[in-house]
């Protein structure tokens, strides 16, 4: 899980792609289609999909069935061939990926479908060791590790059980621990908890969070419908007809919609419109000294401070200091004028920003959020 105190690297809008780090990186998604069949029978399920996910993080992606979920899923663990586009997956561009090195990736990866596709002929604890053997180590290693970790998905006393005597959840829970025990760097899952009570999903939701936090900082990414989950992700992603229209970072809009509340001319706003502009406003980090708009140039978007502190300039001389809360820039394009003031970081800045494309899109779905902005833009130039 991301640390709430830490900036939170999620992207904007509709095929938002985030502001990961190349360090930190586990997926990166660009441009990409997928169709079933071909010629008059071709169906095309995903459309210039773009995205980026980062190592640790737990993400949630929504959608109503058939809008490409399970097909992007499985574009990821390369479990399908890429036809257009770019796919990043831990490091590898499969792009250009050959069957052995195909191979390699999926080692790396823990899969989690909804039919667990366990070995009838074989004990919960042996459907497990069978995963602990496209890893070296030792035998009494790998054994504790697989009766530790059914242990703790609540099986302990069923390591001996065929999956005959399993319920569905319990068969469930031995391919969940099958997918874990070599302790991926990322997780795929498929309604992983579809067939579990609230205590059994839970349990699994909080190992699925201790290895993103732990030293591996696996990222995990889950398609699901149940609603018990959204409370525990880093990151939402929505995906409808085929394209990702929201990717949203359930922390990071929390602190943004408290900005916005701060912001006088925004008062009265409904929290549904407060958070359509959140979910629009891309976030910018900017370093201590850095100056983020210059007095005179003509300006393309407007910004609210969530973090640290800046200080207004006019004529080189400082005219006011900006804290939490508090907005700057202008939108020429809108208001007419060119920037006024300049704005410095006076310590390093986690900046929310809107432009004009974010103003148009909020305008269309509440009238008066028009006549309150350009109020807001243009009362800063008096």
């Amino acid at each position: 899980m991301v640390d709430s105190s830490k900036p939170l690297h999620c992207g904007r809008g509709p095929l938002a792609a985030s502001l990961v780090s190349a360090a930190d990186l586990a997926i990166r998604a660009r441009g990409v289609n997928y169709a079933y069949g071909e010629g008059e029978a071709r169906s095309q399920v995903l459309f210039e999909n773009e995205i980026d996910i980062g190592r640790g993080e737990v993400v949630i992606m929504t959608g109503p069935s058939g809008s490409g979920k399970t097909t992007l899923l499985t574009l990821i663990g390369a479990l399908r061939a890429l036809q257009e586009g770019s796919l990043e997956v831990l490091g590898r561009e499969l792009a250009t990926l050959d069957d052995s090195g195909q191979v390699e990736l999926r080692r790396e990866i823990g899969f989690i479908f909804q039919h667990h596709n366990l070995f009838s002929s074989l004990s919960a604890i042996e459907n497990v060791r069978m995963a602990t053997g496209l890893k070296d180590g030792p035998v009494s290693e790998m054994n504790r590790r697989c009766a530790d970790l059914l242990g703790e998905l609540g099986l302990g006393d069923r390591l001996d059980y065929r999956p005959a005597r399993l319920s569905g959840g319990q068969r469930q829970r031995v391919a969940i621990a099958r997918a874990l025990v070599n302790q991926p760097a990322l997780v795929l899952a498929d309604e992983p908890t579809a067939a579990l009570d609230a205590a059994s999903g839970e349990t699994v939701m909080g190992l699925l969070h201790r290895m993103a936090e732990g030293p591996t900082r696996s990222t995990i990414l889950i398609v699901t419908h149940d609603q018990r989950l959204i409370d525990r992700a880093d990151r939402i992603v929505n995906m409808v007809g085929g394209h990702i229209v929201s990717n949203v970072c359930p922390k990071l809009m929390v602190r943004i919609v408290a900005a916005l509340k701060m912001l006088k001319n925004l008062e009265g706003l409904s929290e549904m419109t407060l958070t359509r502009i959140a979910q629009r406003m891309e976030v910018e980090w900017r370093e201590a000294g850095e100056v983020i708009v210059r007095e005179g140039q003509e300006g393309d978007r407007f910004y609210v401070i969530g973090m640290g502190v800046a200080e207004a300039l006019k004529g080189g001389q400082v005219v006011r200091t900006l804290t939490v809360g508090t907005s700057f820039g202008t939108v020429t394009q809108l208001t007419h004028r060119p920037i006024e003031e300049t704005v410095r970081a006076r310590t390093d800045l986690e900046l929310y920003t809107f432009d004009k494309s974010d103003f148009d899109y909020v305008m269309a779905t509440d009238a008066s959020f028009d006549q309150r902005i350009r109020h807001l833009l243009i009362a800063r130039q008096a």
